[in-house]
């Protein structure tokens, strides 16, 4: 069954008006901020739309697992309620906690990342109970986190502990996007991630600069340490990092043919000047999708300011992260990189392990469930699907896949210049209709499955 927009309209717009309170909601998990109330908001909503809601602590935030409707298949939905800070305040065109419809755009810190998802879903839902007398064809299981932009903490452990009580067919993911032309780009999986310091000291004072004929520079050890990491091409040169590294599927590997070529839009809005290896589209996103990668975030010691300081630094440090896919484990890429630093004669450098440590996850083309999301995103936007096996991104997705055995879809309605985590966030309005008319389909085709 085809749903149209106009039949969804009221729903659509309950959505948005669910979306501009949600917003309002400086929900900030980075600084604390309005948490419990937007928690409690949320409770609400799914109240109203006839869930049951459980709400449990978490390290920094509650987490909700909402439950209603009944039948044989049953749908995982994984959201989170907290959102990045808005600094800077002054680069934002109207005031990031109101939502602000401009030019077919609504703008909002969360808008994308992760409310406007969260609402447009919700909006969905209430159209598929309506359509069958008040009752939903299927049980839908939904947790919402509030975790999620400081590296969901209270997850692994939250899933593993109410396995049971998660258990589904298919898990539809936080996320996705729709392109410039209208097609649904899908991600079937995540990358992990480890981040980390390294760090340098030589003294316990900053010295003058002709003490480097007989005292060792830091940001040298430093820069030895970085340049031993990885070659001229990008790939890590660790000794037994890719021992562990899953090989992607002939399916996997088909289902990248037919992405389009992302070179020509990253070249254009962020004056990128080529990429590693002179890769070819098809290349691009083997990488993307299927490699590990070793990333330098910032380095920082001595002197930076105008002019000339003749100094030797006491100390320096760098900030590093990997980006991994399956089966690489994060405690094992540190200890390996330990080794490597030793190897290398650099002991002296201390290796300081920061709050993010995920494990990638990636669900099977393959997959009937994930066959059938597709299916949907198909239907509901009269277009073909760009398949991800793998999002580049990073996030809480192995416990799912690892803990629950659930195949996971990431289906979503950002887009290209939304922003998501700057100033001026946003989704396109007509994405949001096309996020609820998804969720009618999807729901109503896993309803009739058997």
């Amino acid at each position: 069954m085809t749903h149209s927009e106009t039949d969804l309209t009221a729903h659509i717009e309950q959505g948005k008006r669910d979306l501009a309170q949600l917003v309002a909601l400086e929900s900030v998990s980075a600084q604390g901020r309005m948490l419990p109330e937007t928690a409690d908001a949320v409770t609400r909503l799914l109240e109203e739309a006839g869930f049951t809601v459980q709400r449990f602590p978490g390290e920094v935030a509650p987490i909700l697992l909402a439950e209603a409707g009944e039948g044989e298949r049953t749908l995982l939905i994984y959201n989170h309620y907290d959102v990045q800070p808005e600094s800077p305040l002054e680069l934002w065109d109207s005031p990031p906690f109101i939502l602000t419809e401009r030019d077919g755009r609504l703008y909002g810190r969360g808008a994308s990342d992760d409310k406007g998802e969260l609402a447009s879903r919700l909006a969905a839902i209430r159209a598929v109970r309506e359509r069958h007398g008040g009752q939903l064809p299927l049980r839908v299981k939904w947790i919402i986190e509030g975790e999620e932009e400081i590296g969901s903490p209270s997850v692994a452990g939250f899933v593993a502990e109410h396995a049971e009580a998660l258990r589904g067919d298919v898990c539809w993911w936080e996320f996705g996007s729709v392109s410039e032309t209208g097609q649904p780009v899908v991600s079937l999986g995540l990358k992990g991630i480890v981040c980390l310091e390294l760090r340098c000291t030589v003294a316990q004072t900053d010295l003058h600069s002709s003490l480097g004929a007989v005292i060792d520079n830091p940001l040298y050890r430093l820069s030895r340490a970085v340049a031993s990491l990885r070659d001229d091409q990008g790939r890590v040169t660790i000794p037994g990092f890719y021992d562990t590294v899953r090989p992607p599927s002939a399916a996997d590997l088909e289902a990248i043919r037919s992405v389009p070529d992302a070179r020509p839009a990253q070249q254009q809005s962020a004056g990128v000047r080529g990429f590693l290896g002179d890769a070819d589209a098809l290349e691009y996103q083997r990488r993307m999708n299927f490699e590990p990668a070793l990333n330098v975030n910032g380095f920082h010691g001595g002197y930076g300011e105008t002019g000339s300081k003749t100094v030797l630094p006491a100390s320096g440090f760098v900030k590093l992260d990997f980006r991994l896919v399956p089966d690489q484990d994060p405690a094992q890429v540190v200890h390996l990189l330990r080794e490597h630093l030793a190897a290398q004669g650099l002991h002296d450098i201390e290796v300081i392990e920061l709050e993010t440590h995920e494990q990638a996850a990636r669900s099977d083309v393959a997959d009937p469930f994930v066959q059938l999301a597709l299916e949907a995103a198909r239907e509901a936007s009269g277009q073909d699907v760009v398949v991800h096996p793998s999002s580049g991104g990073s996030g809480p997705m192995h416990p799912f896949v690892e803990h629950l055995n659930v195949p996971v879809v990431a289906v979503g309605i950002g887009n290209v210049g939304g922003r998501v985590h700057a100033p001026n966030e946003n989704i396109r309005t007509a994405d949001f209709g096309w996020g609820v008319r998804f969720g009618v389909a999807f729901l109503e085709r896993l309803a009739q499955q058997k």
